[in-house]
Parts: C-alpha cells; structure tokens; sequence
C-alpha cells in the first residue's frame, strides 16, 4: 500500500474547497436569486420544484426534495417538490422500454405542468437524459433550471436560470452543487414566508 502524507492531503483538500466556495460566491449571486425568485414563483401558484440528475447528482435530488416537503430548519408548510430518480419502477421501466436516455423527459412529461421548475443537475453539463429532460420542460413552459460545473456543457443555452460552479474538480462541484441546493431550500422557506427572517 502507498503511502500518503494525510496531513498535506487533508489540508489540500480543504484549501481547494475553500478557494472554489470563494469563486462561487463570487460567480453565482445572480443565477441563485433568479432561481430562488422563479421557484417561490412556482409555488405561490401552485406548482412545484422537480429534481433529477445521475449518481451523486441523483442523491442531491432526493435529498433536496425531501428538505422541501419535509422541513429543512424548522417545521413549517410543505413545499412542493419531487425527486425524478426514486422511483424504481419508473426508472427500469422508461430504461428498458425507451431507453435511459429517456429517464427523466418521460417524467417531466408525465408529471410537470406550465410554471413549474425543472432542475437538473450535472456535474458536466454533458448528461443525455438531463439534457432531453430540460428540452421537455422548455417545450412544456416549465422553467429550465440547472446546477453544472467546469464550462456548463450543453446546459448553456439551454438551462435558464444555470448555476454554473467554476470548478473542473468534480468532487467540488458537487459539494457546491449541495451547498447551494440547501440555500436554495432555506431562501424559499423566508421567500415564501414560512419561517421568520432572522
């Protein structure tokens, strides 16, 4: 087994994520109001927030609806949001019938109305099924939104709003992807008026 100097490791790691939440703060202000603003938008009209993405983006999903429509600080109103990657019978169904390809569209499809908010999130902004997914929320007056990382891949263009965190370090951009999902539940919780502003 190698050896590893875990001190220099640990302290490396820790530097990189700092310097990559500094740029992110400094990149992303706009792009996460605009996306707090058309989600409490949903909402206020009734609609709802649905979250998809692949592998640790697909835990994200899960996690950041669960926060919505259980709680996140404190009890209060649920808040209306769906992962599009826990439902088993779903995914192998669409997966075996039309392709994974075809994962979340075919849900987004089936399940989004006009105004609702689609987010997917891909660490390259290179997934085929996010990508398509997005396409179908456009075509169905749902709004885009995305989380990416390094130059945003196909999402450019196509996502709006994109949150695009400037990092080609995957494991940093999802741990920004979590940061700022988590914000984005806390800021629709005071948005919406169903925690107190501090």
């Amino acid at each position: 087994m190698g050896q590893i100097d875990l001190d220099a490791y640990f302290t490396a790691e820790l530097t990189e994520h700092a310097a990559v939440t500094a740029a992110t703060r400094q990149a992303l202000g706009s792009p996460f109001a605009e996306l707090v603003r058309v989600s409490a938008e949903a909402v206020r009209q009734g609609g709802k927030l649905l979250f998809f993405g692949n592998g640790g983006s697909a835990a994200d999903a899960q996690h950041l609806a669960t926060e919505l429509t259980v709680r996140y600080v404190t009890d209060r109103a649920p808040i209306s949001a769906i992962a599009l990657t826990t439902d088993t019978s779903a995914l192998t169904a669409i997966g075996n019938d039309l392709g994974f390809d075809q994962l979340f569209a075919r849900q987004v499809r089936a399940l989004g109305r006009a105004g609702d908010v689609a987010v997917g999130i891909s660490t390259s902004g290179r997934s085929r099924n996010v990508l398509l997914a997005l396409q179908a929320a456009r075509e169905m007056a749902l709004v885009p939104a995305a989380f990416s990382g390094g130059d945003g891949g196909e999402l450019k263009g196509l996502a709006a709003p994109l949150l695009i965190v400037p990092s080609s370090n995957t494991a940093r951009i999802q741990e920004m992807h979590i940061t700022l999902g988590q914000m984005l539940c806390g800021a629709l919780e005071r948005a919406l008026g169903l925690v107190e502003t501090p």
